[in-house]
């Protein structure tokens, strides 16, 4: 019974997740919304940068291993899931967990370097932004990742490819890694190796004194949360059809994986994906704002929004969002 309490608000949140699309064609009756494909677009863009938040929070939320370079293991994910398709002919299926766990290796071998070599705080930050700025110029002028031309995956519609002509197939396939990645980080939540994770957190030394095998602990951790965020990349990959070395290495999927968590609530389970909706949909309400104002877009005013949103939140919610409801739900 104290599991399914436990379980139970990320049960009811993948459900509510589950019928959004039926309230979509009404949204967009009543005037509230541009078209229903722009609103599928925004929410399944949103689960995918949800997973690669989910994926920087496990090491940088539970582990307090703050990382600047994601991108690293988001391009990983996303160049295995179009070249394997592309250039050895691998069914996309087979193809997403064989990224996956490429994206996993790519994490365990750079933090066996950055935590053999005992980097911390700033310093690891900066060595995962180094290596995701390698990965990007490597990606950029190596043939068999297209190069500057980047690599199109044929479009063949249909399940046994990975491709939908409904936007609501991907769309539910998204929520359940999603889903998936939730349970999974309930269940660290409740573990021994989450407890170790904390420890880790709060006072690295402390926990080594304890008896915590501080170094095997973020190991796994950074292992974990790079093969999240190559998930994330490959269903990019998947969704989109194209990748190329500034998209997949880019500093933009580093600086999403990093805010949503914190903007939602770091170290939580759910603030990943109440950070991602916050910066996606905002963003997205700036752009349609602005065009209805101005009759033309302005380049970057999502940028503006995400800085103004991050600002606000350090300022007023330093616990994210999530702590700005508790401790309005507590009087405090």
């Amino acid at each position: 019974m104290d599991r399914l309490v436990a379980y139970r608000s990320i049960l009811v949140a993948i459900a509510a997740f589950a019928v959004l699309p039926f309230a979509v064609p009404g949204l967009v009756a009543l005037g509230m919304v541009a078209g229903a494909n722009t609103v599928m677009n925004m929410l399944v863009f949103a689960l995918i940068i949800t997973l690669a938040a989910q994926g920087w929070n496990l090491a940088g939320g539970y582990g307090g291993q703050f990382s600047f370079g994601h991108a690293a293991f988001f391009g990983t994910g996303a160049y295995a899931q179009a070249v394997l398709q592309t250039r050895y002919g691998v069914n996309a299926w087979v193809a997403l967990p064989l990224a996956v766990a490429l994206g996993g290796l790519v994490g365990a071998v750079i933090g066996s370097l950055a935590f053999r070599a005992r980097l911390r705080g700033s310093y690891f930050a900066l060595v995962t932004l180094a290596f995701a700025e390698v990965f990007r110029i490597l990606a950029n002028s190596t043939p068999i990742t297209g190069g500057a031309a980047g690599t199109l995956v044929p479009l063949r519609i249909g399940a046994g490819q990975f491709q939908f002509a409904a936007q609501e197939a991907f769309y539910y396939l998204a929520l359940a890694a999603v889903g998936a990645v939730l349970l999974a980080n309930r269940a660290m939540e409740r573990s021994r190796f989450g407890s170790w994770l904390v420890a880790v957190r709060e006072n690295e030394d402390a926990a080594r004194a304890l008896g915590v095998d501080t170094l095997k602990v973020k190991l796994k951790a950074i292992t974990l949360s790079a093969a999240v965020t190559a998930l994330a990349g490959a269903f990019y990959t998947q969704k989109f059809l194209y990748i190329d070395a500034n998209i997949a290495y880019g500093a933009w999927i580093s600086v999403e994986a990093l805010l949503a968590p914190i903007i939602g609530g770091i170290g939580t389970v759910f603030g990943p994906l109440i950070g991602a909706m916050a910066l996606i949909g905002l963003g997205e309400l700036a752009k349609t704002g602005i065009h209805g104002l101005f009759g033309s877009a302005i380049p970057g005013v999502d940028l503006v929004v995400y800085g103004m949103l991050l600002i606000a939140v350090i300022a007023f919610a330093p616990r994210g969002l999530l702590g700005l409801l508790d401790r309005l739900r507590g009087g405090r």
